[in-house]
Formats: C-alpha cells, sequence, structure tokens
C-alpha cells in the first residue's frame, strides 16, 4: 500500500473521526474500503422485509432505515462513511441554509458516480463553479412566468385525464369495489406530464423511453451502496 492510498483508505477517515469527535459529531465507525456501506445494506435489506403500519405516514425507517437508527443513536447531525467518503447528516433547516447559501465555496458538491451522471446527464445539478453559472443562464428563460402557466394548464390536463380514467372504472364496476393501484397510476402521471411539458408527446407515445429510464434508475439505486473505484 503507497503513501496515498494509505491516506485516503487509512489516515484521513481515522483523522476525520477524530476532528468530528472533539465537536460532538459521531456516527458509526469507519471498516476499511467499506465505510458505512455493508450495515447500510444490511439496514435496507431488513428493511424491505417489515410490513408498514398503514394508519401511519412515518417511511423514513422503509427508506432511510440506516438514518432511522443512527440518528437515535448518535443525535440528528452525525457522520458516516460511503466508502472511503465522509458524509455528515443535518436536519436544522437554518444550518442547511446558512451551508448552501454560502458565497466562499466552501461547500462543494460530491463527486458523482458515471452511473449517476449517465442517468441526470451532467447538467445543473452535478456541475458548479463557472459551468453552473452557464447552465443556469440557459435554463432560465424556460422557466419563465409565462411558460410556467402554460406547464401548470398541461398538468392539470394530466390529472384530469387520470381522473376521469378512476371515474370511468367506477362507472363499469357499478355497486361493485374497484381497487387502484396508486403507485403505478401516479408514476404514469408524473411521466405523462414530462412528456407533454418537455417533449410535447404522451406518456403512451414514449412508453419504452420511461421503461427504460426506470430500469435504468433500478440499476443506478442498486450500486449506490456499492464500493466505487474510479479508473
Amino acid at each position: 500500500m503507497n503513501d496515498e492510498v494509505f491516506k485516503i483508505v487509512v489516515w484521513r477517515p481515522y483523522v476525520l473521526t477524530k476532528t468530528f469527535e472533539k465537536q460532538g459529531i459521531r456516527g458509526p465507525s469507519y471498516k476499511l474500503l467499506h465505510g458505512s456501506l455493508e450495515e447500510i445494506k444490511e439496514l435496507k435489506k431488513l428493511a424491505t422485509e417489515t410490513v408498514l403500519d398503514t394508519n401511519s405516514n412515518d417511511i423514513t425507517r422503509r427508506i432511510l432505515p440506516h438514518y432511522h437508527k443512527w440518528s437515535s443513536q448518535y443525535g440528528d447531525t452525525l457522520l458516516y462513511w460511503h466508502g472511503t467518503q465522509p458524509r455528515i447528516t443535518i436536519t436544522n433547516p437554518e444550518l442547511a441554509k446558512q451551508i448552501l447559501s454560502n458565497k466562499f465555496g466552501f461547500y462543494e458538491k460530491p463527486k458523482s458516480r458515471p452511473s449517476i451522471r449517465y442517468l441526470t446527464g451532467y447538467g445543473l445539478i452535478l456541475v458548479q463553479g463557472l459551468d453552473w453559472v452557464r447552465h443556469r443562464r440557459v435554463l432560465n428563460p424556460a422557466f419563465s412566468i409565462d411558460k410556467l402557466k402554460i406547464m401548470i394548464k398541461k398538468m392539470a390536463e394530466c390529472t384530469i385525464s387520470m381522473l376521469d380514467e378512476w371515474k370511468n372504472l367506477a362507472g363499469v364496476a357499478a355497486d361493485q369495489r374497484i381497487k387502484i393501484e396508486m403507485n403505478g397510476n401516479f408514476q404514469k402521471l408524473t411521466a405523462d406530464i414530462i412528456a407533454h411539458t418537455a417533449f410535447g408527446s404522451s406518456y403512451i407515445e414514449g412508453r419504452e423511453a420511461f421503461k427504460a429510464l426506470r430500469e435504468l434508475q433500478k440499476c443506478c439505486v442498486a450500486s449506490i451502496t456499492d464500493i466505487f473505484i474510479p479508473q
């Protein structure tokens, strides 16, 4: 193990952990190379096997089981490791506002994996500095008040169309009960709105493209908790 690898894999995590501990910020222990990823994987696996209370809207323990566990152990502000990358979790809105509005450039967007860039494109979400300024200027005209009004009209039309479909289903069923799969319907609605407002088409016309995008999303999510070694 050369000096640079030792610094990234061993020394840097050790020093940062001790530095944050002095400030009262703790978290799960760092594991060589994996960081906290193995524990996140295990907690997510266990979360998918649990049955949620249908009378509760608290879904944190299902979608972010690691944060649900760690926040109860270490507090709302905690340090964990995404591989060899340190991650600080905060919940104070004022602190988040202070970090994101800071003009000194202390906060930098974390480097993204190639899979994420394939999914989102190397656009406003990922770029920073002068590239971010240039992208923002290009996008600003697309979100003017007049264009947003047109988008809202399209959104309303798509939503009303979905509700009409539900009414038709209820009419056909007459006095019988019908079952509507809400998750699939709202995913279709979202895709239909994007297709109409961004491409001037419909979800049905671009169904295969949205299906492929959905598969890409699943692959990206599955790879998030894997160790990434850049080439």
